[in-house]
């Protein structure tokens, strides 16, 4: 399931930060008398085509405010979805307007954290695509005026979500695999070609490709203690669809070493120059993305881990022999992130997803660039409530 009940939840964390918000999202559903969230989605680019229908699936959520500053996607969006939303060019307008709970965040990664920061001094919940600050310190002190606010802010990915990580999940707790020693994750494409944002300082193959590794190997195997990285640009120039020919600032190619409790080392690789004959759309992707290693089995997920066909294992129970399992998606998307934590808020239940996993990943990220300019281990100080399942 991709709700924990209250009690459960509060199991996994003493942090009375985290209990003062929950008490304050079940004022929130107590509190709803239309038993309906309002959201305002700001960034009406390729992302919103996948969002936009997967909220609208949804009886509790109300998408009522649509944003760009490229005004004509805004329109075409509110048109091409028959969304009868009010449309803004702009956040300052959009907070003026007409009245909403929660925005969705799906803009250039790069302007995440002021538009998240704007929404939340407006009162307002935040779900974020990634990532949702440019810095770990920074999404720390977002998250601290939101808990100030009694507001909720999340961040994508959802890939906590899928019903592959939980079987995954309990594999590993089970003890099956015996003692886990290594772990491997990998996605990478030849990169976008319709914004520059991607290229540009702050974007990168790690916040956009390898923070979904990142999420799932720390999810199933707890926070990391450290970073090493090497970090390079293979492609120095790019031809994108906004600006043309543009010179790439950011890294299109990574590799990370992770250091977990128990002695774990894990290893992240992505970039925008792997070729991959499925591309953007991974649906029939039988690449075993995710890939865990132990003294009594190994385990691999089957396609990549926002786009999950399943699980093979093999164990000393099994005398070697290959299982194949979890092969049904059970409803999961990549994009369900919103629709989840907004009807997680109606119901008075917390979601799988949790901001401390998000900032955690974030905090990886940037010691994998200071790993790289410095060629030194960095060591990590965020954590987040685990096992997740």
């Amino acid at each position: 399931m991709n709700d924990l009940s209250r009690k459960k939840f509060l199991q996994y964390t003493a942090s009375a930060g985290v209990a003062v918000l929950f008490s304050s999202l079940e004022s929130f559903a107590m509190g709803k008398d239309d038993k309906k969230l309002k959201v305002a989605v700001i960034g009406c680019g390729s992302v919103s085509g996948s969002y936009i229908p997967k909220l609208l699936t949804s009886d509790l959520i109300e998408i009522v405010s649509l944003c760009d500053i490229k005004y004509d996607r805004a329109l075409e969006r509110n048109k091409t979805f028959n969304v009868s939303a009010k449309t803004y060019p702009n956040i300052d307008e959009m907070l003026k307007g007409e009245p909403f709970d929660m925005m969705i965040t799906l803009t250039d990664m790069q302007v995440h954290e002021g538009l998240n920061r704007k929404a939340i001094m407006a009162g307002k919940h935040v779900w974020s695509e990634k990532p949702m600050a440019n810095s770990y310190v920074v999404g720390k002190e977002l998250l601290n005026l939101a808990r100030s606010k009694k507001l909720r802010l999340w961040g994508a990915p959802a890939v906590v979500n899928s019903p592959q990580f939980e079987f995954m999940s309990k594999k590993l707790q089970s003890g099956e695999l015996g003692r886990i020693s290594s772990a491997h994750g990998q996605y990478g494409h030849t990169g976008p070609t319709w914004s520059a944002f991607f290229y540009e300082k702050g974007g990168g193959s790690m916040p956009d490709l390898g923070v979904y590794n990142m999420a799932t190997l720390t999810g199933l195997l707890g926070p990391a203690k450290s970073v090493m990285a090497m970090l390079s640009i293979v492609t120095p120039e790019r031809t994108v669809d906004d600006k043309g020919k543009i010179k790439v600032e950011a890294e299109d190619n990574a590799h990370l070493l992770l250091e977990h409790d128990n002695n774990i080392i894990s290893h992240v690789m992505c970039g925008f120059n792997f070729y991959d004959r499925f591309g953007h759309q991974a649906k029939d992707q039988k690449l075993h993305s995710i890939q865990i290693y132990g003294s009594e089995g190994n385990m691999r997920l089957i396609g990549y881990d926002w786009e999950t066909n399943g699980v093979a294992f093999d164990t000393v129970k099994t005398n070697g022999e290959e299982q194949l399992a979890c092969t049904d998606k059970g409803g999961y998307e990549w994009r369900e992130g919103a629709k989840v934590v907004g009807e997680s808020m109606l119901k008075g239940v917390e979601p799988r997803i949790n901001v401390e996993h998000a900032l955690h990943v974030l905090e990886i990220i940037e010691a994998a660039r200071r790993s790289q300019e410095t060629g030194m281990r960095i060591k990590l100080q965020s954590k987040f409530p685990w096992p997740m399942v």
